[in-house]
């Protein structure tokens, strides 16, 4: 009995082996139709998870890049809106500054022509003292009774004899005197009216001085993006102007030492070569349009069209008339180098052309100083000012307030050659390192008489 027991738990232990190898074997079969590394379910999960966490990153990276377009082309509308503004503003100060200067000589011309009146009275004064005493015993005195007393007749006869020479140039000098006083009335009338409207203008002048400097304050705060930089090339340029010993050494060391510098000579050559690529695309007629409105869009990075195509299109930088030309005697011997222009006290400066700035600060006895880079090799130097509103790397556009003249009080080179006691603006353009004669680039339609 317990044999056959064995027997049976034998029999059975090896149906179970059997069992349990075909089980093995059947799961053997399907991991080898299973891959390798196949993950567990939770595995499939987690990388489910990771999958959505990237594409949900990259849906927040393109909003944030679609922001970020948003917000550059935000940023030029705003640019393009403040540049301007502020040109518009500038525009109305240069206005009314030449209003003021235009009403100051009128009334430099009445109080002349009121002195000519004055002296010619004063060198008649025996001749009117003597008609107006006449004409005062003839107004006291009435004709003689004739009938009364004779003997008046004959007074009154000898008077008339007598009057007869004297009475046509009484007459005379009694309309002489007559339309002077008049004129002279209407002199001091006109006077005091043209003192009254040059005193409004030096109010609006106050007030729009204030206004551009608080939006020349917001262009510079909105340029200004490390203001630790912006000191750093101050420093920097400050230290190079007092090594360099002439303009085209202080050119060439601002860009091969000042960071700032370099970039904006390496951008006006960059623009030199894109503006000449796009040029050669354009039609005759598009390069036509080009050149008739060079300074349209206030939204511009670089300028439209190269400086030499700029010729009789500039404006002078400041209102105020030619002193001294390109070639006029400098009193020493030789040639003047640039144009002087008389400016008035505080008044505005403005770029003439588009540019990069190489250099901003004072420099030697030309007192503060501005280099604008306006690419093809051509510099223009501004120099006589009392502040300048702009930083070394700046582009600036034709038009925009770059500086403010003082009241002539500092003598700098300009003002000393000139001899003159108001603020002297002195203009040089350079061209690879030489001075030229800026007279082809003035617009044509400037009235202002050009002197030296």
């Amino acid at each position: 009995m317990r044999l056959s027991s064995e027997r049976l738990r034998g029999s059975d232990g090896r149906r179970l082996a059997a069992a349990g190898l075909v089980v093995a074997t059947a799961f053997a079969a399907r991991a080898e139709d299973k891959p390798v590394n196949a993950p567990e379910p939770s595995d499939l999960t987690t990388r489910r998870l990771e999958l959505r966490g990237v594409e949900d990153t990259i849906g927040a990276a393109k909003e944030r890049a679609k922001k970020l377009e948003e917000e550059v082309a935000a940023h030029a509308a705003v640019r393009e809106n403040l540049n301007k503004t502020l040109l518009d503003a500038t525009g109305r100060l240069q206005e009314t500054e030449g209003h003021a200067a235009q009403i100051e000589d009128r009334l430099a011309k009445l109080a002349a022509d009121e002195k000519k009146i004055v002296d010619s009275l004063e060198s008649r004064r025996a001749v009117i003292a003597e008609v107006l005493m006449v004409l005062q015993r003839m107004g006291r005195r009435p004709p003689p009774a004739l009938l009364a007393r004779p003997q008046d007749i004959l007074d009154a006869v000898r008077a008339s004899l007598a009057l007869g020479d004297v009475l046509p140039q009484m007459r005379a000098e009694a309309q002489a005197l007559q339309t002077d006083l008049a004129e002279l009335v209407h002199l001091r009338e006109s006077a005091r009216h043209e003192r009254d409207r040059l005193a409004q203008e030096k109010t609006a002048l106050a007030e729009q001085r204030e206004k551009l400097a608080s939006l020349i304050a917001m262009r510079q705060e909105a340029l200004a993006a490390a203001q630790t930089a912006l000191q750093t090339e101050s420093e920097r340029a400050a230290k190079l102007a007092r090594q360099a010993t002439s303009l085209k050494e202080l050119i060439t060391r601002m860009e091969a030492e000042s960071e700032a510098a370099r970039k904006a000579a390496e951008s006006a050559r960059k623009a030199d070569e894109e503006r000449a690529a796009a040029q050669a695309k354009l039609s005759e007629e598009q390069r036509r349009k080009a050149l008739a409105a060079p300074f349209k869009d206030a939204a511009r990075l670089a300028p439209a069209v190269s400086f030499a195509d700029l010729k009789g299109k500039l404006n002078f930088p400041v209102s105020g008339p030619v002193l001294k030309r390109f070639g006029a005697p400098d009193g020493f011997g030789g040639k003047e180098k640039a144009f002087f222009l008389g400016a008035r006290e505080n008044g505005i400066v403005i770029a003439p052309c588009d540019g990069w700035v190489a250099f901003s600060g004072p420099y030697r006895t030309y007192g503060q100083l501005l280099i604008i880079n306006a690419g093809g090799g051509y510099y223009v130097v501004l120099a006589g000012m009392s502040r300048v509103n702009v930083n070394v790397g700046q582009f600036v556009l034709a038009g925009e307030p770059v500086a403010s003249m003082g009241d002539g009080a500092a003598q700098t080179a300009a003002t000393i050659a000139i001899g003159a006691k108001q603020p002297i603006l002195y203009v040089e353009f350079r061209k690879d390192g030489t001075s030229i004669d800026s007279s082809p680039w003035w617009a044509k339609s400037d009235s202002r008489k050009v002197g030296g």
